[in-house]
């Protein structure tokens, strides 16, 4: 381990957005989520034609997931793995290439109808494994606890493969790759919005002086509420119309709104970049309960459930983690100001439009167009107020 000095120096010679994984993918992922949603509102306006071999609707349901939360994911561990471990962070020239294998991997599922979806599969999954071999390698070395988020990472990967395999033809279960995808992501806002949420709420409550009632210490049924919920995310994912994994996801979503209660969310209302964070994840037992009951109930649409936890829950605990990541690791006071307060009010009312949208007693389209407007002014609203943030140096003169 070299000394933080010479770590300071070295970050200081580089460009500011190479200084931080966090800096090229948190803004990479917003861009291209934007693109990605404007793309589909266009698509289903008959407006314009994909060059992808993926069919358009599971092309943006890949690029949302793989894509966009793909690069999330990157520029949280790349963040977060100096913290657990001790170790120099990833920067410069190597930083600069694992960027560029995503956007490789973004381009070749874009033109994949061109380039052909084998080469989107090998450079697609390759950003993700080689990610996953980053992570691996810091965690191990520094002898770890963090090695299951890790191997999320790794399962990621795969599932990615899947959904590759399903668009060139290969025989295996229709939507398995991204149902499998899909849970893996729920999985780590599970784990990491279990300790992160409480903490930071647990943290403003006793500088506010109100050290009564703080959330509830991770124990045995928080536990047992992962457990269930990995259980039935992946029943679920093997069979998504059983009435089986229907009772376990049920089952799920009553353990995750009884942990997010014990976590004193209502006391924070007053501070909107705590409250996101409860707010986020309440889509999460929220869209386990409606999942679970279209097994049951045939009116209820499984479209709904899906962005619930799609749109909600991953698309807003996402925005919460890199506002607030943005700020810290960039030298600002962590605090949301008018444009993180909007950009908050946004992607929580595009998600509840979109969650409603089948369901509302008007003309579906309409209302898709207007989640997607609502949406993606979120991610635009981002981009133009973190975006100097990211590209640019620390106030404070850190590196």
């Amino acid at each position: 381990m070299k000394p933080d000095s010479e770590i300071h120096a070295r970050l200081m010679r580089l460009p500011p957005v190479l200084r931080g994984g966090f800096r090229p993918f948190f803004l990479g992922g917003a861009l291209w989520a934007l693109a990605v949603v404007a793309l589909w509102v266009c698509v289903l306006s008959g407006g314009v034609t994909l060059p992808t071999a993926f069919d358009p609707l599971a092309w943006h349901r890949h690029e949302m997931l793989f894509g966009y939360l793909g690069a999330v994911v990157a520029g949280f561990l790349l963040t977060a793995i100096p913290n657990w471990t001790g170790r120099t962070p990833i920067a410069g020239a190597p930083l600069a290439g694992l960027f560029a294998l995503w956007v490789a991997g973004r381009l070749a599922v874009f033109f994949s109808a061109a380039a052909g979806p084998a080469v989107a599969l090998v450079l697609d999954t390759g950003f993700l494994a080689v990610m996953a071999l980053i992570a691996a390698r810091e965690v191990i070395a520094a002898k770890n606890r963090n090695f299951p988020i890790v191997a999320a990472v790794g399962l990621f990967a795969a599932a990615n493969a899947l959904d590759h395999m399903e668009a060139l033809g290969v025989p295996v279960p229709a939507g398995l790759g991204w149902r499998c995808g899909f849970a893996i992501v729920l999985l780590l806002v599970s784990l990491i919005g279990g300790r992160i949420i409480p903490a930071f709420t647990r943290n403003w409550l006793v500088k506010q002086g109100r050290e009564r009632g703080l959330p509830v210490q991770t124990n045995r049924f928080d536990i047992a509420t992962l457990l269930t919920t990995a259980l039935a995310l992946f029943a679920w994912a093997a069979s998504p119309d059983s009435s089986a994994s229907g009772g376990l996801l049920i089952a799920a979503g009553l353990l995750q709104t009884i942990r997010l209660a014990r976590w004193s969310g209502l006391r924070t209302w007053r501070e909107p970049i705590v409250l996101i964070l409860h707010i986020s994840y309440a889509w999460l037992p929220l869209g386990l309960l409606v999942l679970g009951g279209s097994a049951f109930v045939w009116c209820i649409p499984v479209s709904a459930a899906t962005h619930a936890l799609s749109a909600g829950a991953m698309a807003s605990m996402t925005l919460a983690v890199m506002t607030r990541a943005s700020l810290g690791h960039t030298g600002r006071e962590l605090r949301a100001d008018g444009w993180t307060q909007a950009i908050y009010a946004l992607v929580t009312a595009g998600a509840a439009l979109r969650f409603a949208a089948p369901m509302l007693p008007v003309d579906y389209m309409p209302g898709i167009a207007a989640a997607g407007a609502l949406w993606g002014a979120a991610f635009l609203l981002f981009v133009l107020a973190y975006g100097p943030k990211l590209l640019g140096p620390r106030p404070d003169g850190m590196p």
